[in-house]
């Protein structure tokens, strides 16, 4: 079995290397993202568009102020820079099936 804090530590390390191939890989094809805004993104080639059009900018990045895990479960306490005019604070709960980010709960 895959250790899930090493599935979620790849995205969260090509997040921040802008590298869209490298981040989408470490999502399921089906994957659900639920957004702060109430949106769903459905499946790997929307969270590609979407996320393409983000790195394409250079200017997002990512820290963990702290991590939590159970079972599939990885709940990280975010820090997002350069999405937002300042930094946004977020709760994002990762479940990984399989080797895999199969569905995101982006709280608060």
């Amino acid at each position: 079995m895959i250790d899930p804090v090493s599935v979620v530590q790849r995205q969260l390390e090509a997040y921040n290397a802008h590298d869209v191939d490298g981040f989408v890989a470490t999502y399921a094809e089906d994957v659900t993202i639920e957004r702060r805004d109430g949106t769903t993104l459905e499946g790997a080639g929307e969270l590609r568009r979407v996320y393409a059009e983000q790195f394409a900018h250079g200017r997002c990045r990512a820290e963990i102020e702290a991590r939590m895990t159970e079972g599939r479960w990885v709940v990280d306490h975010e820090v997002a820079h350069g999405v937002a005019d300042g930094p946004i604070r977020v709760l994002v709960a990762y479940r990984v099936t399989d080797g895999l980010i199969d569905l995101v709960r982006f709280l608060g």
